[in-house]
């Protein structure tokens, strides 16, 4: 019989059942598309395209999209309550957050 991660994982420790579940979180929060996000911060598609001031299949086709414009991008993360930044990262220096692109549209 098969035995599941999380059988596993309650018979360890809680010290270590903790430090898997930060980790756990930690890795969730570096990946996520805008549907997760929008679940994360506990939003539905209507709330947010009542926020957006647009309707909740534009919403829909919004989250499957993978080439979205800046200030789109800007605009969404903002109806959830956040602030987007665009950094550049190379293998040979620390990574640099850019500016300037932020006021496009402004």
């Amino acid at each position: 019989m098969a035995v599941t991660f999380e059988e596993v994982v309650a018979k360890l420790p809680i010290e270590e059942q903790e430090a898997i579940e930060q980790l756990t979180q930690e890795l969730m929060a570096e990946y996520m598309t805008l549907q997760d996000l929008r679940k994360a911060r506990q939003l539905t598609q209507e709330q947010m395209a009542k926020s957006l001031g647009i309707r909740q299949d534009s919403i829909s086709k919004l989250e499957k999209r993978t080439d979205l414009l800046l200030s789109t991008l800007r605009g969404y993360v903002e109806a959830m309550g956040g602030k987007l930044e665009l950094r550049a990262e190379f293998p040979d220096r620390p990574a640099v957050i850019l500016t300037g692109l932020a006021d496009l549209d402004e």
